[in-house]
């Protein structure tokens, strides 16, 4: 466990009053019912993970902040080297703090367990979106299913990762909630409906997207937080909180701390 994590977690004083700045009380900001942060998609980088909780633990002593929240907007796995010591510390992290540590699932986390299901139909495109490098993260040659291997390399695979994995592992992957709210924010992995409120939205649109996301604004004043498409940057206007900036190969993996009055901080490795 990370001392980090350990001094954030633990602190649980009450947050002491800050003074506003201009454009803290404006009406449509995103505002959590406590200090919350958001991480985008980590996508096999442990070591960066690692490296924005030191950041987030600073940001929490300079805020005065008290009680934070950590939610992680899914895609842990596929493309990065270190798939499966990140569903390791993330999963420790959702034992050890229960009140403080949400983990939301992510469409790559989807591709796993399908894959784990029906080796043979849903493997090929699992390989297409990185998940060679889970395989590889958990000692698994995906050569023999890289180069033309049939439904018996996918079943073996799927096999021998099913062994590889922890105990457990695949059922708390499963049971990822597809989204998280606080006040007027939510959070989810991929985007929304703007034409549908945030609790009759479909899985496949929580964990894949929607055309209008991006371009049409909600009308009932929820912010939303997400990952899944890559940006040069982190976003927050309309509405929308992007916090997806490629951290598996740009190393820069970035979080949105989120305040109660209003107020918003980017944080990137």
């Amino acid at each position: 466990m990370l001392r980090s994590v350990r001094s954030l977690l633990g602190r649980r004083e009450r947050p002491r009053d800050v003074p506003d700045t201009e454009g803290a009380r404006e009406l449509d900001a995103p505002r959590p019912e406590r200090p919350t942060y958001v991480v985008g998609d980590l996508h096999g980088r442990a070591d960066l993970l690692e490296l924005l909780l030191g950041l987030i633990d600073a940001h929490i002593g300079g805020s005065g902040s008290g009680d934070p929240q950590l939610v992680f907007v899914g895609d842990y796995v596929d493309h990065g080297p270190e798939s499966a010591e990140t569903l390791a510390r993330l999963r420790e992290l959702t034992r050890d703090y229960p009140d403080n540590v949400v983990c939301l699932m992510g469409n790559h986390e989807r591709m796993l367990l399908d894959f784990l299901a029906d080796p043979a139909t849903r493997g090929p495109r699992w390989m297409r979106e990185g998940g060679a490098a889970t395989l590889l993260s958990f000692r698994i040659d995906p050569d023999p299913i890289l180069s033309g291997g049939g439904a018996e390399e996918f079943r073996e695979a799927a096999a021998r990762l099913r062994k590889a994995m922890p105990e457990g592992l695949a059922g708390w992957m499963a049971n990822l909630p597809l989204s998280f709210r606080s006040g007027n924010l939510w959070v989810v992995h991929a985007g929304a409906d703007p034409a549908h409120p945030m609790d009759q939205q479909s899985s496949r649109v929580l964990l894949w997207g929607h055309p209008e996301f991006e371009a049409v604004p909600r009308a009932d004043g929820t912010w939303v937080a997400h990952g899944h498409v890559e940006m040069q940057g982190p976003v927050c206007e309309d509405g929308r909180i992007a916090l997806d900036t490629g951290a598996w190969r740009t190393g820069r993996l970035t979080a949105c701390a989120l305040r109660p009055d209003g107020r918003h901080d980017f944080l990137q490795t």
